[in-house]
């Protein structure tokens, strides 16, 4: 589903964020993109899923995860700004699923997200559309034991 949805559509999402960042917001039950940008979390609506892929464990760490790491629905549309300190990240709740890491070579030859050359160029951004079919898929992968 495009991006620029309707009021009563519903969208998927993937949220690029280390391991270690994601394992703090499902604690928190929040998603915090981009560094703690506004503009990631203003894109999404109240029932859309939102999937973490974690390409690393640490940011900056360098060490390679793929790993698609927790699965959740925006419950509603309040966006906020924490105060972290020095940091005033912008955040919205995410209600989890109780999940489980699946690695990306698991899936990769199932997803449309994978299916073009360069595919991990779009990642860059942070967050990204994600085609429902991939959504399903992914949550199933995630949420069967």
């Amino acid at each position: 589903m495009s991006p620029e949805h309707g009021a009563d559509a519903a969208s998927a999402w993937l949220g690029v964020v280390s391991a270690e960042h994601v394992r703090r917001g499902v604690e928190l039950s929040i998603a915090q993109i981009g560094h703690g940008k506004m503009t990631g979390l203003k894109r999404m609506r109240a029932g859309d899923t939102l999937v973490f892929y974690s390409p690393t464990e640490r940011l900056r760490d360098g060490i390679a995860l793929r790993q698609f790491t927790a699965i959740g629905v925006v419950p509603d549309d309040e966006i906020w700004q924490a105060d972290d300190g020095d940091f005033h990240p912008y955040r919205r709740q995410i209600a989890y699923a109780r999940a489980h890491t699946v690695d990306l070579d698991d899936v990769r030859e199932q997803l449309v997200l994978t299916s073009t050359p360069n595919w991990g160029y779009q990642l860059r951004r942070g967050l990204v559309p994600l085609d429902d079919r991939d959504a399903n898929l992914l949550r199933h992968a995630m949420t069967t034991p």
